[in-house]
């Protein structure tokens, strides 16, 4: 708030003998001026126009129900892309080798909204990387767009000249360069890459994707029959799941009796505590690493930067609305949208 004091200046000469003037007017001469006044308006009018009738409660609620039943009937729907596609390496002398690209490209995030967005190999999310503890790796990145950036493997832990932050550990990837990172994998889990250099609008607008490293042993009580990845984000394409607002979004699928490992991914600077209807989850890990015993909840909460493996048991047949539970980021008067899905459990 401004300590400035306003300054009243004092009236000019003119205002004075105005204020003056109009002092001196009796009071039925005003009277009749503003009356003309009044009579000259209305002709001008013309005759007065008909006010339309107040919508009824049961109008208005009919209204506000078509908007939510037309976007539940929408559902899922298609949009141009499709990102977490799984990115298949090359074998060089034994070494996965994966090319990425930066792009600045358009992304159709729901249906006839389109959003400027940098992305990976031109999709939001960037493609799956899956490799297994021990390989050896090299990605190479090459910038076309029209900034500097880097990649960062958000969970690795790497030596410190592969970690992907411009100026702490390598220059900055300018545009039209290549940079190569090589490492051997280190810690299995579910992780993820993305841009280190002006990252609030890079990642936000879409250099991010998911990096999930195989455990040499598996622990067979995490054994699933669908692997789903749900990648969080919460920047200037709205509320995203997996790059898309809902309807756009895409449910999960699963036969009754099936286990579903879901991968979530919380790219996005706000917490977001995933809710699942109808069934629980079993928490079994969080940033790569096992929990000592697994817990259940419905509601999971997700803060920036973690990543949550859960099992479902899909024991319950139907539709289940599957969203974050912050109602301002899945819910409107006009509907769902932003972080809506569901998980299907077909008979």
């Amino acid at each position: 708030m401004s300590d400035r004091v306003p300054v009243v200046e004092s009236p000019s000469r003119r205002a004075f003998l105005f204020q003056g003037t109009t002092a001196a007017l009796s009071l039925p001469v005003v009277a009749t001026v503003l009356a003309s006044c009044d009579k000259t308006v209305a002709a001008a009018a013309g005759p007065a126009s008909v006010k339309a009738p107040e919508p009824t409660p049961r109008q208005r609620a009919d209204s506000m129900d078509a908007m939510h039943e037309r976007g539940i009937k929408a559902f899922p729907a298609k949009t141009a892309g499709r990102g977490n596609a799984l990115l298949a390496p090359r074998l060089e002398n034994g070494v996965k080798v994966f090319d990425l690209t930066a792009d600045e490209i358009k992304w159709e995030v729901e249906p006839g909204r389109h959003v400027d967005a940098m992305a990976f190999n031109g999709m939001v999310p960037g493609p799956m990387i899956r490799v297994r503890e021990g390989d050896r790796v090299r990605v190479r990145l090459t910038n076309r767009m029209n900034q500097s950036t880097a990649v960062h493997f958000h969970g690795l832990e790497l030596p410190n000249d592969q970690d992907g932050v411009p100026f702490i550990t390598q220059p900055p990837v300018k545009p039209g360069e290549s940079f190569e990172y090589h490492f051997t994998v280190p810690n299995a889990g579910s992780h993820m890459y993305h841009s280190h250099h002006n990252s609030a609008e890079q990642v936000s607008k879409g250099l991010l994707g998911a990096f999930i490293v195989e455990p040499k042993a598996a622990n067979p009580a995490h054994r699933a029959d669908v692997d789903a990845l749900m990648i969080l984000n919460d920047g200037v394409h709205g509320y995203t799941l997996n790059g898309k607002s809902f309807p756009a979004t895409e449910p999960l699928v699963a036969k009754l009796g099936q286990t579903v490992r879901i991968r979530f991914m919380n790219e996005g600077m706000m917490i977001h505590p995933m809710h699942l209807h109808g069934m629980h989850m079993t928490v079994i890990a969080k940033d790569g690493w096992d929990q000592p015993a697994p817990w259940q909840c419905d509601t999971l909460n997700i803060a920036p930067g973690e990543r949550w493996d859960v099992l479902v048991k899909a024991n319950n047949p139907g539709t289940w609305a599957f969203h974050c539970h912050i109602l301002q980021h899945a819910e409107s008067m006009t509907g769902m949208f932003g972080m809506v899905t569901a998980l299907i459990v077909t008979a």
